[in-house]
């Protein structure tokens, strides 16, 4: 058809059907070298956060695929890491303020340590500033909270983070709340484990129980902030979490990474959604 007709663009308007579903006719119309553009309920978190084009006014997005190739892979890995270097070097001050804090106001390490899911689903050691007490294994609280929420957490949830509050420190409320605990993942970006700008690493047991279409979100690699720590944060539910990430892969670009970083900053100053 799009041959016979010369159709330059599809518009695909879907409601009421599963992500898998959707994604797998996204896919199928982005081999097809021509603009494609959705509306659909299930997109709304992007829509309402995105300028988007209005056909007889009803918002639509544009999900074509953008330069997401070996040449942007390849300037986005080299701004990664010269970024980083500068950042570390500019930030040391604060690093050894915030290693002082941490070691004498709580027993434990002033780092913590953590395997995540990186990309294709391989697991790395992913660093932060320890926020709480030490905690021998894996929090069986927050784990059956989490998995809950992933399974049923939805619009009438309450955000994205599930979290023990009461072994947060007291410098573990404010580092986390300024997302200040995240500044290790500096090393992890250097390693190649992760990028400046990405879907968030998740925990092994939270990949586990993904459904297929979420598992979309570590065909990148991850990264230190991303959409919906900037558009969301805590205050959006898990799966729209999920496709906010997913609309950062379709878009993924140098400019577009630029804009989030620049955009994390006051985030983090104004210490906006966080936990």
């Amino acid at each position: 058809i799009i041959t016979s007709y010369q159709i330059d663009e599809i518009l695909v308007a879907i409601d009421h059907e599963d992500y898998d579903k959707l994604l797998e006719t996204l896919d199928l119309c982005k081999t097809l070298n021509v603009t494609v553009r959705l509306t659909s309920e299930m997109f709304d978190i992007v829509a309402r956060k995105v300028s988007t084009e209005k056909y007889a006014d009803i918002p639509v997005l544009d999900v074509s695929p953008h330069y997401n190739n070996s040449v942007t892979i390849g300037m986005k890995r080299v701004a990664d890491i010269l970024a980083s270097i500068i950042g570390l070097v500019l930030l040391s001050p604060l690093f050894i303020v915030l290693t002082i804090i941490i070691k004498v106001t709580s027993p434990g390490p002033v780092f913590f340590n953590q395997t995540r899911i990186g990309r294709d689903g391989k697991p790395f050691k992913f660093y932060k500033f320890r926020s709480m007490t030490v905690c021998k294994g894996e929090d069986e609280e927050r784990m059956k909270k989490m998995i809950e929420f992933m399974k049923n957490g939805d619009a009438e949830a309450e955000g994205t983070k599930v979290i023990n509050t009461n072994r947060l420190t007291w410098i573990g409320k404010f580092i986390r709340k300024s997302s200040l605990d995240e500044l290790p993942q500096l090393f992890n970006v250097i390693k190649g484990d992760m990028s400046l700008v990405g879907p968030r690493p998740c925990l092994p047991y939270e990949y586990e129980h993904y459904d297929p279409w979420q598992k979309r979100r570590v065909s990148v690699i991850p990264g230190c902030t991303g959409v919906w720590q900037v558009w969301g944060r805590s205050s959006v539910s898990f799966k729209d979490s999920i496709v906010l990430d997913l609309y950062y892969i379709n878009n993924m670009s140098p400019w577009f990474d630029l804009q989030l970083i620049l955009q994390t900053i006051p985030t983090m100053f104004f210490s906006r959604g966080g936990k």
